[in-house]
């Protein structure tokens, strides 16, 4: 940002007649009024900054920023929320601390834990927006700055579910509601979701509740799809497209961060899945991806 500006008039030669005169330069500088706030304190002003991953710019990645949902400055320490399981609660709604941060000017500079020192040149695109951005790897990052308790963190699980479905080694069975018809399904106590193509395959299996992860048989695999549901942010369509079996369609919606529940729209049945082996990411091995770079990556099903 220019605190300085100068406006210089060229000197005017008019010549009447035979007679001249020149006017002489004039130069008139003033400064712009000093910013009212510093870039450290719009910084701490916000408690949450949402990576808003769809208005990245540029290719490759920073670690730290393409894991992170939020990411928080606190006196002098960067903190992130790199899980939907426990956002909101996990370090007072701040997540876990990541690494430390100065400001200078109009630079940010960052020495993450693990994926070392960054130095950022900082806009403020809005009240509460800014973009990040990174010189020596030409990339940029937008943050958007919310209080805790005026973040949608309802919205974050909806817009981001297949990672969420992710955050658990699996998903058991704790719920089949007594009307609906009975169907195949009945039958399956545990769905894993694994990463991988975008929305990715899946695996489930009729072992009995209860059984420990690590001796469940995996019965079937396929790939899942989740879809939007037309009119509403708070519900998504999901897909289990079985190897030669077929499809199921559910409607799915959150109940916590630890529950789902399916309403399977053929038999009009509802089941409930609670997760299984929580899987804590700690900024290097879960990198969000644009909307785009998904649709591009899953193979589609077919569902309607």
């Amino acid at each position: 940002m220019k605190t300085l500006k100068k406006i210089s008039l060229l000197a005017l030669s008019i010549v009447l007649f035979s007679s001249c005169y020149s006017e002489a330069v004039v130069e008139e500088t003033y400064v712009d009024p000093e910013p009212t706030i510093t870039l450290g304190e719009l910084m701490s002003n916000y408690e949450l900054w949402y990576v808003d991953i769809e208005r990245t710019r540029g290719n490759g990645y920073i670690p730290f920023l393409q894991t992170a949902f939020t990411v928080s400055f606190r006196n002098g320490n960067l903190f992130a929320n790199n899980n939907l399981v426990g956002i909101g609660d996990a370090g007072n709604g701040f997540g876990s601390t990541i690494g430390y941060y100065d400001t200078f000017n109009y630079e940010l500079e960052i020495s993450h834990d693990v994926n070392g020192y960054y130095r950022f040149e900082v806009d403020q695109l809005s009240s509460n927006e800014i973009r990040l951005y990174d010189t020596s790897s030409n990339l940029s990052y937008v943050l958007v700055g919310y209080q805790r308790n005026s973040f949608d963190y309802d919205l974050v699980f909806y817009d981001n579910i297949h990672y969420f479905l992710q955050e658990y080694i699996t998903w058991e069975k704790i719920y089949t509601s007594e009307y609906g018809a009975i169907n195949e399904f009945d039958n399956e106590n545990f769905v894993q979701f694994l990463p991988g193509g975008g929305d990715g395959n899946f695996q489930s299996s009729q072992d009995p509740k209860g059984t420990h992860i690590e001796n469940i048989y995996w019965d079937y695999t396929g790939i899942y799809n989740i879809d939007n549901v037309p009119g509403t942010n708070y519900r998504k369509y999901l897909t289990l497209d079985y190897d030669y079996l077929g499809n199921e369609y559910f409607e799915l919606d959150v109940l916590d961060d630890r529950t789902i529940e399916l309403y399977h729209n053929a038999s009009g049945t509802v089941y409930r899945f609670r997760g299984k082996g929580f899987i804590q990411y700690k900024g290097t091995n879960k990198l969000r991806e644009s909307k785009a770079t998904i649709e591009k990556q899953m193979v589609k099903i077919s569902n309607f």
